[in-house]
């Protein structure tokens, strides 16, 4: 049996049963994973609207002067930073912080929900008090980011989106704390701590567990914030002064 193809060209043979002369196409696709965040708000003992909510008079404060940088009838786009002093203040973005924050922009209460459902910033369930963040992109991943974390869970008795017991630590894995050059990185709450090791790690989270903020921020080897590990290749002299190689007639 011989059949023409569909836009009129010569006949060619099938080359097997007519369903199998179609050529399937194959697409990839990743496994599906399930999300650590859950965007739905459910109260819980520590999370519901009767828990009021007020900023204290320093962080009012930073609310107004935060508040007056914006024109009257665009003061909604303050809901971020405004957002971030709530979170400071209670430790973590509850219902009734998103709420108070509603009330002082005058916003409808789910345009807030959903700025604080987009951004993994906000923290809508309660923490520890040090929020550590390992980063596990490709960066850390090549820099041997996984030994980080098993360190961490292990000196801790944790594992990843678990807070410890005496509500000291809480652990996340992240994507890219945009510290590339000094991976692998742990961030804990603002301060970030990089060019880890098992053993330095386990020094700063030790510092911590004692009270203590570990003395060296940023980089826990010998290089100075994120120079070359090997040593500066270039501008290793003295800069030169203005005018130099200029011509003398322009001098």
């Amino acid at each position: 049996m011989k059949l023409r193809s569909a836009v009129g060209g010569p006949a060619f043979p099938p080359t097997g049963p007519l369903v199998a002369s179609v050529r399937a196409r194959f697409v990839h696709v990743s496994a599906p994973t399930r999300s650590d965040h859950v965007f739905l708000h459910r109260n819980t003992e520590d999370n519901n609207e009767s828990i009021k909510f007020e900023f204290n008079a320093e962080y009012a404060k930073k609310a107004k002067e935060i508040i007056a940088k914006y024109p009257s009838q665009y003061k909604k786009a303050a809901v971020i930073p405004l957002l971030d002093l709530g979170q400071r203040q209670h430790g973590f973005t509850s219902i009734s912080v998103m709420n108070h924050v509603a009330q002082l922009l005058e916003m409808p209460p789910m345009r807030v929900y959903e700025v604080a459902t987009f951004y993994t910033m906000f923290n809508r369930n309660p923490v520890g008090k040090y929020f550590l963040q390992v980063c596990t992109t490709t960066p850390c991943q090549l820099c041997n980011a996984n030994s980080i974390l098993e360190t961490v869970e292990k000196h801790l008795g944790i594992k990843v989106g678990e807070t410890t017991e005496d509500k000291l630590f809480t652990l996340v894995e992240v994507e890219c704390a945009g510290a590339c050059s000094n991976a692998p990185v742990l961030a804990v709450n603002d301060d970030y701590y990089e060019d880890l090791t098992p053993e330095t790690t386990i020094k700063i989270l030790d510092a911590l567990k004692a009270g203590k903020k570990p003395a060296k921020l940023g980089p826990q080897s010998s290089r100075l914030t994120s120079e070359p590990i090997t040593g500066l290749t270039t501008l290793t002299t003295e800069p030169t002064g203005p005018g130099y190689a200029l011509q003398k007639e322009l001098q």
